[in-house]
């Protein structure tokens, strides 16, 4: 594109604006006048090589700049999906697919059962009690009430074990930061305890339900929480003020781990779990019936990961990968500390164990076998009692309950079937239907299949593939595909109304299980982290190639869709092979990957999957694929609607505007590049039932545009 002398003038009274950085701008060949975005001349040193970052400037996300930025992106990605015609048409069936009666697992806590349950089309769940699930609950909490507009969220709820309080927790406008309030059950009264500068924490009630133990970040001047610190552990006393709360371990100066604490149901032990990465944590506990009892290791090593399942007596009983990358579970004694005096109670299987928990003096232990679930039930002696009869291949998810009753819940769902939830007895092995969705939609017409392929290294991947029955493998069909790949985190089957949606729109959804997660165990997981990035993104490229290849789709007809992390392996993906992809829906992505662990402690602890910038080896692999680093001038990249939100505090926002700015000043051809920025949103919990329809209608209809559906 020719700079005239008028154009650079302009640039430069912008540039005036930004605080002095240089500018230029971008080679571009699309239809589309894109907004302005200066190009500084921002340059950082990594061991030696040279990193331009000319959009550092993006990252003030506050500035009048930005905000003006971000504005006119809205102006020009809202008009282009709104006029769509077929938006309208998405928009109307996701609303009436969406407008059906779903509830919660229930918990049972002091003789009530708690669950939450949505009439259909509400903004937030409300939460419901009854003392029996025979008789008709009453409303307990709505958080429909808390804002006009939805965007206020109830983030989650503790009954404490007398059943007498709940504490509850509030996330405004989509942040992870939360209040904790506590309302009595029988009166529906919020108490005066007011309790704030949380994140990624629960409460843990004390057995009296006179308090509980909760995780908090230091406090800025304005009272606000410094999230760039770790938290410290506090007990709460019903009836008092927070700056009253009792300190139980605030973290070493100079360490990044956060504390968490859980309270055994006995009520004898409090559990400490130091967290800072998905691949190893440490415990300690303290003992709560022995008053002047101080905080005692129990595992310090920082050599595996360590889930409290539950207790009796001295004997706590833990999920580990300690010397089981597939998981196995073990009782450590509290009084006696060391591996010699572990007991084994499941031993490592050849399915990789996802969760367990304890119920009615037994062990339910839930797997992944090709990544669809699979559950046992043990004794503590080891003993299998009985595996469990799930309605088919699909994810079920729940088995939480206590240790001397036999009740439990659990939901079970596939990509075709609507999530129901069942009553479970642990000593007969019985299911009971508690609650089925009823949504409307045909799921005799669609099916499921799960096929494997050839990684470039030689792994076999699997993949789900789910679509009407009768397709033509002819490479014309509109296919979506689908990925995560990290945080040992499984992409199993499961129900939902946007996916359904783009089924009867015709098209062909393709979930992939990339290595990364943990389909596999803690080897599948390491092997697409760190060093080993990139296996994730030559697995996604290779499903493509696959759907390819074998007829499903082509080219100009596959659209590739990842959130966060996701988000960063689609990013990956469209810039090493931008030829291979007919579309992208990149949301909510790590993008910037040198600096995506300055905003704050927390994102630092991606480094555990990620690796920092600051390590040689890392920075190189990290450099190699970090999306923002590696858009190239005069690409053509797929038509790509890059999506995130202003209120986002976990991956924050300026990974997507600068990866925007930059791809749109790269743009060699005439493919729209859109960034659509939402309001009054986060990374996506406590999302507004009416901003989540819009925000899928908005994608859709971008598919259906570009791949001319």
């Amino acid at each position: 594109m020719k700079r005239t002398k008028q154009h650079l003038a302009m640039c430069v009274a912008a540039a005036a604006l930004l605080l002095g950085v240089a500018c230029d701008y971008g080679p571009t060949q699309t239809s589309l006048a894109y907004p302005e975005a200066p190009r500084g001349v921002q340059v950082d040193m990594y061991f030696g090589e040279n990193v331009a970052d000319p959009y550092r400037w993006l990252e003030e996300v506050d500035t009048e700049e930005t905000a003006a930025w971000v504005a006119a992106q809205n102006d020009l990605a809202v008009p282009f999906l709104t006029t769509i015609p077929q938006r309208e048409e998405i928009k109307q069936r996701l609303t009436e697919l969406w407008n059906f009666e779903r509830f919660g697992i229930p918990e049972e806590e002091g003789g009530k059962y708690l669950f939450t349950r949505n009439d259909g089309l509400q903004d937030q769940s409300v939460v419901y009690v009854t003392e029996s699930l025979a008789e008709e609950a009453r409303v307990l909490l709505d958080p429909n009430a808390f804002s006009e507009d939805g965007t206020i969220a109830l983030s989650s709820w503790i009954p404490s074990p007398n059943g007498r309080f709940i504490a509850y927790s509030t996330s405004d406008g989509g942040t992870d930061w939360k209040s904790w309030k506590v309302r009595l059950i029988d009166t529906g009264e919020d108490q005066a305890d007011f309790i704030t500068r949380c994140k990624f924490t629960d409460v843990s009630w004390s057995r009296d339900s006179g308090g509980f133990y909760y995780s908090a970040y230091p406090a800025n001047d304005d009272g606000s929480g410094d999230g760039s610190k770790p938290v410290s552990l506090f007990f709460h006393r019903l009836g008092t003020e927070q700056d009253q709360d009792q300190l139980i371990y605030e973290t070493p100066e100079g360490k990044g781990f956060n504390a968490y604490g859980s309270v055994t149901e006995d009520g004898r032990y409090l559990i400490v779990n130091y967290f800072e990465g998905y691949n190893s944590n440490a415990i300690s506990v303290l003992r709560l019936d022995r008053p002047g009892r101080k905080l005692v290791d129990l595992l310090p090593e920082w050599d595996a990961l360590y889930t409290f399942l539950g207790s009796s007596g001295p004997e706590l009983y833990f999920q580990t990968t300690k010397d089981a990358p597939m998981g196995r579970i073990v009782a450590i004694n509290a009084d006696r500390r060391g591996p010699s005096s572990w007991r084994e109670i499941v031993p490592e299987a050849e399915e990789a164990l996802r969760g367990a928990s304890y119920v009615d003096e037994s062990i339910v232990a839930s797997y992944l076998k090709d990544a669809h679930s699979l559950v046992r039930v043990f004794g503590t002696n080891g003993s299998l009692t009985r595996t469990v009869e799930l309605p088919g291949i699909g994810t079920t998810y729940g088995f939480d309950g206590h240790g001397n009753s036999s009740e439990t819940f659990y939901a079970y769902s596939d990509y075709i079937t609507p999530e129901a939830i069942y009553r479970y007895d642990v000593e007969t092995g019985e299911s009971t239907l508690f609650r089925r969705a009823d949504t409307g939609f045909d799921t005799d017409q669609y099916e499921t299949r799960q096929v494997f392929f050839s990684s470039k290294d030689g792994t076999q991947v699997p993949m789900f593939i789910t679509h009407k029955k009768g397709i033509t493998q002819d490479g014309s069909n509109p296919t979506l595909l689908y990925g995560y790949g990290g945080f040992n985190s499984s992409q199993t089957p499961s129900y939902r109304t946007a996916r359904v949606v783009w089924l009867e729109m015709g098209g062909i959804l393709a979930i992939a299980n990339l290595r990364g997660g943990g389909e596999y165990g803690e080897e599948w997981h390491l092997a697409g982290t760190k060093l080993n990035k990139q296996n994730v993104f030559d697995d996604f490229i290779a499903a493509a190639e696959y759907l390819i290849g074998e007829g499903y789709t082509s080219t100009p007809r596959l659209a590739v869709q990842g959130g966060s992390n996701g988000g960063l392996l689609v990013g990956a993906v469209i810039t090493q092979r931008p030829e291979l992809f007919g579309a992208a829906l990149p949301a909510v992505g790590v993008l910037d990957m040198l600096r995506y662990h300055l905003p704050s402690a927390n994102a630092r602890q991606w480094s555990s999957d990620l690796g920092l910038s600051e390590n040689k080896d890392e920075y190189h692999a990290l450099r190699a694929y970090s999306p923002y680093h590696n858009i190239t001038d005069e690409t053509c990249y797929p038509p790509t609607l890059v999506t995130t939100a202003d209120h986002d505090d976990r991956v924050v926002p300026w990974h997507s505007f600068k990866f925007g700015a930059a791809l749109q000043y790269a743009q060699g051809c005439s493919n729209p590049i859109l960034v659509r920025v939402e309001t009054r949103a986060g990374h996506g919990s406590g999302k507004p039932t009416w901003m989540r329809i819009e925000d899928v209608a908005d994608q859709w209809a971008f598919l259906a545009k570009i791949l001319e559906m």
